[in-house]
C-alpha cells in the first residue's frame, strides 16, 4: 500500500491511498463468500459457490463494490496508523480507481480529505511547578451562605400596595395574536425581576395593585406559537412580600443545631472553607491545562470549531440562526478553548502512556445517562451502533491523561507552600467528564434519537 499524504492547512491533509492486488484480492474473496451466502446458484450448496461463478453470475462489479467498502475504511485506518494521523473529524472519501475484472491489474486508489489534530509538543513535566491561586473565605462568603439559608426560613405576607421588584404576584396570563387567545395560565406565582418569565411583564406588573391588569407585548418561549409576537393581558390576584427571620440566636436554634448565631456562623465558614479546598482542585487543573498551553500556537480545525459553535449556540438560543453577536463570539470563545483544551489532553494521554478498559468506557458513558435520565443500558448500545464509542473512549483517556499529569508536576500557592491534591483528583477527573462538550452533544443526540423511537411506536400504537 502506497501512501502520500498532502498538507491542506495546518489540521487538514489529504491522503492519497494506492492498493496493490495482493492487498485488496483478500477483499474481493471475502465479498465473493459474503454474496454466496446469501444466493441460490443451481448445482451449487448455499456459501459453496465457486468466485469463478459468483463472479459471472452477478458481475464482478457487484463483488468490487463490496470489496471497495469493507476494504476502504481498514485501509483509511491503516493510512492514518502509519503515518502517525490524529483525525479529529470525518474524512471525506473518494475512490478514484477501481479494477474492472479479476484479470484487471488497476490498482485500488482513494482519496481521503480530514481535519487533524495539529503536530504540538507539550512542555517537559519533570520538575514543572504550577501556581494555584489560594482561596481565602470573606465575610461576604459567610453572610451570602447565611442569608441564603434565612430565605429559606422567610414567609410570604399579603400586601395592600402595589407591586415592586422582590415581590411575588399571584397572576393570571392570556396570550393573544391577532386577537385569538393562544395561551392562558392562571393562579400563577411570579418573583418581580426575576426575569423567570417573559420579557417585559416586568415592567408591566411594577406598580399593580391587587385586582388592576394591564397589557404588554413579548415574544412567546414555548408552545406552538414560540418565538412570537403576542399582546398579553396579566391581572393581578394579589401581591405577597417575604418577611424574614431576625438574625439571632432563636434563628440558630430553629435552622440549626446550634445554640447560638456566632456557632452557625462558625460552622458555615467551616463549610465554605472545605468548598473551597475542594474548588483548588479544580482549579489546579485548569492552571496546569494553562500551563501546558504556555507559548504554544494550536490551531483547532475550522470544520470542527463550526460545527461545534452550532452546537454550542443550540444550548443558548431556540433559533441559533437568530443569535446575537455576542452569543456568537462567546460560543466561539468556549468551543476554541474546549478544543485547544482537548488536544493538549490528547497528546498527554499519550505522552503518559494511558490506556482506557471498556469497564472505564461503560462506567463513564452510564454516568452520563444517568445525568440525563437515560437507562444506561440503552444509552450505550444507542452510543455503540451511532459509532460514538471511540469519543467516549477518547474523554475517557484524556481524563486519565490530565489526572496522571497533575500527580507528575508540583502545584503551589501563592506563597510557595506546596499542595497536596491526591485526595480530590478523582474529582477532578469527574468534573472534566462532566464538562465535556462532545459527551453532552451525544447524550443530547441518542437521547433526541431514543425520544424520536417512542414517539413513532406511540403513533404506531394510534
Amino acid at each position: 500500500m502506497k501512501i502520500s499524504v498532502r498538507n491542506l492547512e495546518p489540521t487538514k491533509v489529504k491522503l492519497t491511498v494506492t492498493v496493490d492486488p495482493e492487498e485488496f484480492n483478500p477483499y474481493l474473496d471475502t465479498a465473493r463468500k459474503e454474496i454466496a451466502k446469501q444466493v441460490n446458484v443451481p448445482g451449487f450448496r448455499k456459501g459453496h459457490v465457486p468466485g469463478k461463478i459468483i463472479d459471472q453470475r452477478f458481475g464482478f462489479g457487484a463483488v468490487a463494490g463490496e470489496a471497495v467498502n469493507a476494504a476502504v475504511p481498514e485501509l483509511y485506518s491503516k493510512a492514518l496508523e502509519e503515518k502517525k494521523i490524529h483525525p479529529m473529524a470525518q474524512p471525506e472519501l473518494d475512490v478514484q480507481d477501481v479494477p474492472q475484472s479479476a484479470k484487471d491489474d488497476t490498482k485500488l486508489k482513494f482519496v481521503a480529505t480530514v481535519e487533524r489534530r495539529p503536530d504540538i509538543e507539550l512542555p517537559k513535566l519533570d520538575g514543572m511547578v504550577v501556581e494555584v491561586a489560594q482561596p481565602e473565605v470573606s465575610d461576604d462568603d459567610v453572610a451570602k451562605r447565611l442569608e441564603n439559608l434565612r430565605q429559606r426560613f422567610g414567609t410570604l405576607v399579603g400586601v395592600d400596595r402595589p407591586a415592586a421588584k422582590g415581590d411575588f404576584a399571584n397572576i393570571d396570563l392570556d396570550a393573544q395574536i391577532d386577537g385569538e387567545s393562544v395561551d392562558s395560565q392562571e393562579g400563577v406565582s411570579y418573583e418581580l425581576g426575576s426575569g423567570t418569565m417573559l420579557d417585559g411583564i416586568d415592567e408591566a406588573l411594577e406598580g399593580l395593585s391587587a385586582g388592576e391588569e394591564t397589557t404588554f407585548e413579548s415574544t412567546l418561549q414555548g408552545g406552538d406559537h414560540e418565538g412570537e409576537k403576542a399582546q398579553v393581558k396579566v391581572k393581578v390576584n394579589s401581591v405577597k412580600t417575604e418577611e424574614l427571620p431576625e438574625l439571632d440566636d432563636d434563628f440558630a436554634q430553629e435552622a440549626s443545631e446550634f445554640d447560638t448565631l456566632d456557632e452557625l456562623k462558625a460552622d458555615i465558614r467551616k463549610q465554605c472553607e472545605a468548598d473551597l479546598e475542594a474548588r483548588q482542585a479544580t482549579d489546579a487543573r485548569d492552571a496546569f491545562i494553562a500551563k501546558l498551553q504556555e507559548g504554544l500556537e494550536i490551531p483547532v480545525p475550522k470544520g470542527v470549531k463550526k460545527e461545534a459553535v452550532e452546537q454550542q449556540l443550540k444550548g443558548m438560543t431556540p433559533d441559533p440562526e437568530k443569535a446575537t453577536k455576542e452569543q456568537k463570539a462567546q460560543a466561539e470563545e468556549t468551543v476554541e478553548k474546549e478544543l485547544k483544551d482537548q488536544i493538549v489532553l490528547d497528546v498527554l494521554s499519550e505522552q503518559m502512556d494511558v490506556t482506557v478498559s471498556q469497564n472505564e468506557v461503560f462506567q463513564f458513558l452510564a454516568s452520563i445517562a444517568q445525568q440525563y435520565g437515560m437507562e444506561p443500558n440503552a444509552f450505550i448500545n444507542a452510543i455503540i451502533k451511532n459509532g460514538q464509542i471511540g469519543s467516549a473512549v477518547q474523554e475517557v483517556g484524556r481524563s486519565k491523561g490530565m489526572v496522571a499529569g497533575m500527580k507528575a508536576v508540583t502545584f503551589k500557592n501563592p506563597n510557595g507552600d506546596v499542595l497536596d491534591l491526591s485526595k480530590y483528583l478523582g474529582e477532578v477527573e469527574e468534573n472534566e467528564e462532566d464538562q465535556s462538550v462532545e459527551a453532552a452533544s451525544a447524550a443530547a443526540a441518542v437521547a433526541d434519537e431514543i425520544a424520536k423511537k417512542d414517539d413513532d411506536k406511540a403513533d404506531d400504537a394510534e
